[in-house]
């Protein structure tokens, strides 16, 4: 193998470790030493590379740590990584496996199905990486789209973007479109339901976006009957496509309850007005519960299944949603994010 292509492996091993280590939500911090490393690595002359690997000088390179140069060494040699073999295997046992074998093979049809998702994050927001990564990792991952949904302005404490910040970012999409394609990134927003259920952005902005996730974020705790009311006020907007995380519950760190509302008026509202309900794939929230998703099936809801992912690693998410919903049985067209996206945006553009 050349040079070149020893280099390429290389960087291709630390972006790996990068991925699965955001995919078992680690910190952050790991998980950024190997990307900045990547990057680093990525930008060498490959002869000089192998020549500071066989002088053991590789953390030479600005953002290349011990770990992260062990890694570079070994697949330069054309072995592979301890670290990186662990983590693969970590992975492998971590992959739950259905008993019910009806359930299993409705899982495994509906990723197999599946073209996209609709709710990610990118450093523009809270999210951990530039939307290109967050683009190449949905593009591996066999995706043929990616919605970019950022915060909106009034979750300050995730940096949501201000209509300006959101303009700019259209740009972006707009420029990335012409060089990823036939890939789509589709541009959009997690936009948070304000207290009366009024969606907090400018409307004439959120009528230029492909995807509205329209999701609650603040007085969880709210009365169950002006909750109520708040989301079906959210969902009856025009601009809502889809119901984010519909009960705000948290099952890891620090927890937090779902919150209390009337779920099938709620439903079927969603139902009348054509949003979908999102399975959301987050190992910490898991939204819809069991007895509500059940209900949202019986009610005639339509749905997505998205990883609301703030790295990279995190777009591998979407088996779990898919087991979820294999659970219920529910449709593959039912599943918004099986359609083929010009189907799909004919509807969130309506």
């Amino acid at each position: 193998m050349t040079a070149s292509g020893r280099r390429d492996d290389a960087v291709a091993a630390l972006r790996r470790v990068a991925f699965l280590l955001e995919r078992a939500q680690a910190s952050p911090y790991r998980s950024d030493a190997f990307r900045n490393a990547a990057r680093t690595v990525e930008k060498q002359d490959p002869d000089r590379l192998d020549v500071l690997a066989k002088a053991g000088a590789l953390t030479d390179l600005p953002g290349v740590g011990a770990r992260t140069a062990e890694v570079v060494a070994i697949t330069l040699r054309g072995g592979t990584s301890p670290y990186l073999a662990s983590l693969e295997a970590e992975l492998a046992a971590s992959v739950p496996t259905a008993v019910d074998p009806a359930a299993a093979a409705l899982r495994d049809a509906l990723r197999d199905a599946l073209r996209g998702d609709l709710h990610s994050h990118t450093e523009a927001s809270d999210g951990s990486a530039p939307m290109q990564e967050m683009v190449l990792a949905a593009f591996e991952l066999g995706h043929e789209y990616l919605a970019v949904t950022d915060h909106s302005p009034r979750l300050t404490v995730a940096n949501g973007l201000s209509a300006p910040r959101l303009r700019a970012q259209l740009e972006q999409v707009r420029a990335l479109n012409r060089a990823v394609e036939p890939f789509v990134v589709l541009t959009g927003i997690e936009v948070d339901v304000l207290d009366d259920g009024t969606l907090d952005q400018d409307p004439d902005l959120l009528d230029e976006l492909d995807v509205v996730v329209a999701s609650v974020h603040s007085k969880l705790r709210m009365d169950r009957a002006a909750m109520t009311r708040r989301m079906i006020t959210a969902v009856s907007d025009p601009r809502t496509d889809v119901l984010g995380h519909c009960t705000g519950r948290r099952l890891l760190g620090r927890q937090r309850p779902q919150s209390e509302f009337d779920a099938r008026a709620v439903f079927e509202a969603c139902v009348e007005h054509g949003v979908a309900v999102e399975i959301n794939c987050r190992p910490d929230r898991l939204d819809p519960p069991h007895d509500l998703l059940q209900l949202a099936v019986d009610v005639g809801c339509d749905f997505t299944i998205d990883t609301d992912a703030h790295a990279p690693g995190q777009l591998d998410w979407l088996g779990a949603g898919c087991a979820r919903a294999a659970e219920h049985a529910i449709d593959p067209a039912r599943v918004l994010t099986t359609w083929p996206v010009q189907d799909l945006l004919a509807r969130t553009r309506a």
